[in-house]
């Protein structure tokens, strides 16, 4: 499985006023989209998120997204190595993704993306 990079999950409370510092701070501009109701900006290797309290309180579990080259890949190395997978592999408007319970608890967002 190739790890293509990580991607930080920040949970804020005012998005507006959080994209300005984390452009500045990436040196890039934010991609802004909405999902399942929460609003979300990447920038650099941050994923802001700000939206009801319920959704934030599961995003928040996730430690961080994966990048990989494919999830369908990962999803078996991650079963043989013993992780859970909790959710997917499942399609996004960019690619798949899957959510796994490592054995030591820790929960990751595992993504590809479809060039």
């Amino acid at each position: 499985m190739d790890i293509l990079g990580t991607t930080l999950r920040v949970c804020v409370d005012d998005l507006e006023r959080a994209v300005p510092f984390y452009e500045r701070l990436a040196g890039g501009q934010a991609l802004r989209f909405e999902r399942g109701g929460v609003q979300v900006a990447a920038v650099g290797c941050f994923l802001l998120m700000s939206g009801p309290a319920a959704e934030l309180e599961v995003l928040r579990k996730v430690a961080a997204t994966i990048a990989v080259k494919d999830v369908e890949e990962a999803h078996q190395v991650l079963t043989e190595l013993g992780a859970h997978v909790i959710a997917g592999p499942v399609a996004t408007p960019v690619g798949r993704n899957l959510i796994a319970m490592h054995p030591d608890g820790a929960i990751y967002e595992y993504v590809d993306r479809q060039d």
